[in-house]
């Protein structure tokens, strides 16, 4: 089963800094991860790869300290990886993005099977798998919390997380899912596989290499795009009500009443 892995590079939440006068996202000293949800993806796809045998390949575009992504991904057992890094590239919103991902995808050779994470913690559009699958011409099945292959791996029965609870589908090859939280624990990688991922040959593909128009990449393909960005400003004030615990909760109505929450 030949199986592509899409995964992004995104700054740890945990250390992000934000400048308030430039309403940007301060990157010197943060410490750049693959997007948790797309680890769950990585770890589906190992998994159905060692079940019923094939290939798994990283999928990523990103600026070339992106690479350290796709390293990491082959240190947890990814067969190959293509870093997509290319100042046309950049500013793309997510339809130049799963554009972009779908020439380098044809240029790889299509899979049985793509997989993704359900969003990513920066963008959090949940719009690249969806759009990918779309721009192919194939399903996609999002929130997927459970995989079970089916006739060798012909077909995939699927628990797929809904508001209600779950629902199960059947879903024939090939197929996009997008991999939820819940599906399954991403395994760690051995110093060994540290050290061959290390040492690996990745090839950087730019627009040129993948065929990609150039109206159709980047901003110039993007007819969305970020027009500012900042952080809610949050101010407390309390007020102390006076009086017997009946003139508290009067007092406490009126300014309810006043402020418009009843």
């Amino acid at each position: 089963m030949d199986i592509v892995v899409c995964i992004k590079q995104v700054p740890d939440t945990a250390t992000v800094r934000f400048d308030k006068e430039k309403g940007t996202i301060i990157r010197e000293g943060v410490q750049s991860i693959i997007n948790p949800p797309d680890l769950h993806a990585l770890e589906a796809g190992l998994s159905l790869r060692d079940q019923f045998g094939g290939k798994v390949t990283v999928l990523t575009m990103g600026p070339p300290q992106a690479e350290s992504a796709l390293r990491d991904a082959l240190s947890l057992g990814a067969d190959e990886a293509v870093l997509l890094s290319d100042r046309a590239f950049a500013a793309a919103d997510t339809l130049a993005t799963t554009y972009t991902l779908l020439k380098a995808i044809q240029k790889i050779g299509l899979p049985e099977l793509i997989l993704c994470g359900t969003h990513a913690i920066d963008g959090d559009t949940a719009q690249v798998g969806p759009g990918l699958a779309a721009r192919l011409g194939w399903p996609s099945i999002t929130q997927v919390a459970g995989i079970e292959a089916v006739e060798d791996g012909a077909k995939l029965l699927l628990k797929r997380l809904i508001d209600q609870g779950y629902e199960m589908v059947e879903a024939e090859l090939p197929v996009l899912l997008t991999c939820h939280k819940t599906l399954n624990t991403p395994r760690v990688p051995s110093l060994k596989a540290k050290m061959r991922a290390k040492k690996a040959q990745i090839p950087v593909w730019s627009h040129e290499d993948i065929g990609a128009e150039p109206d159709k990449i980047g901003i110039s393909g993007s007819p969305t795009w970020v027009d500012s960005t900042f952080v809610p400003a949050f101010e407390a004030k309390k007020e102390m009500l006076q009086g017997s615990p009946e003139e508290q909760v009067d007092a406490l109505i009126k300014r309810l009443k006043e402020s418009g929450l009843i």
